[in-house]
């Protein structure tokens, strides 16, 4: 799995690039000596962290870290780390947030506005021109992998191996499992659990755990899951709600509705994590 997201190489290039700011330590003045430990520091935590995980929220903006250490390396030594400011271009290339690019990119905007005392005219326009271009290279790029990993985010099944599943796979799963209910006479129903967002993860592995195999879990958003419940009857289901309940965390909150009510039609995910808000909800 790390050979596949390349996870040991990029660790091995955050290590380098430690080794090469501490190689440049040396005779530094102190104001850029401490921004140049710093960020030998938040290297080699970044390097010894690393690790791909399913559980990574993509809404952190990490970026802004190492776009304020390069721009203070700038900053306290212009003259001494003007060549620094070639790495905004892959900065930019990183998937980021839009004000995190904006922030990047205000960032190189002062960085070049810093190395001006250094540069003749000619060469200062020039280096701008090639900063222009590169950096918007970096971002189509880093667009590419935006739409690139939000197509990874939406596969079906989101862990090899357990019956977990996108939101939009319980669309096509209702409409199914309506057809099969209604022709073999089962009870089928959604059971929606609602639960803080760093329990998302061990909830959603232990809930595959506890139903059945033809039974899926679904991940509609960071805080609800829900299950496709088949029974016999509704005093049956009811009770596999029970014990699905006195198996997991006491602070989750739960609804149910049976899948004959609802329309899949015009249904998406997001109205499906609201759709039984109106229902009556279960007591824990």
């Amino acid at each position: 799995m790390q050979s596949k997201y390349k996870i040991r190489l990029l660790r091995a290039n955050l290590l380098a690039a430690a080794a090469a700011l501490a190689l440049w330590t040396p005779s530094t003045p102190p104001a850029a000596a401490l921004a140049l430990w710093f960020s030998i520091g938040w290297l080699l935590i970044t390097a010894l962290m690393l690790d791909f995980s399913h559980r990574r929220s993509r809404g952190l903006p990490w970026q802004i870290v190492p776009g304020a250490l390069l721009v203070c390396l700038i900053a306290t030594a212009p003259e001494r780390h003007g060549i620094l400011i070639w790495a905004w271009a892959a900065m930019l290339m990183l998937p980021q947030s839009r004000w995190v690019a904006a922030f990047n990119l205000t960032a190189a905007l002062l960085s070049s506005i810093l190395v001006i005392p250094a540069l003749d005219g000619p060469a200062f326009i020039l280096l701008i021109c090639t900063l222009l271009v590169l950096g918007l290279l970096s971002l189509s790029r880093a667009q590419q992998l935006i739409d690139m990993n939000g197509s990874i985010r939406q596969r079906l099944r989101l862990i090899p191996g357990l019956n977990l599943w996108a939101g939009e796979q319980l669309l096509r799963d209702i409409s199914r499992e309506q057809t099969r209910s209604e022709r073999e006479g089962v009870h089928a129903e959604i059971f929606i659990l609602h639960v803080k967002r760093h329990q998302l993860w061990p909830i959603a592995q232990r809930l595959c755990e506890l139903t059945y195999d033809f039974e899926n879990v679904y991940r509609l958003d960071a805080t609800t899951l829900v299950t496709l419940i088949l029974s016999r009857s509704q005093a049956e289901a009811s009770n596999r709600r029970r014990l699905l309940l006195e198996d997991l965390p006491d602070n989750i909150t739960s609804e149910h509705l049976a899948l004959i009510d609802i329309e899949t039609t015009t249904l998406s995910v997001t109205e499906m994590s609201k759709l039984p808000a109106e229902r009556a909800r279960e007591t824990i």
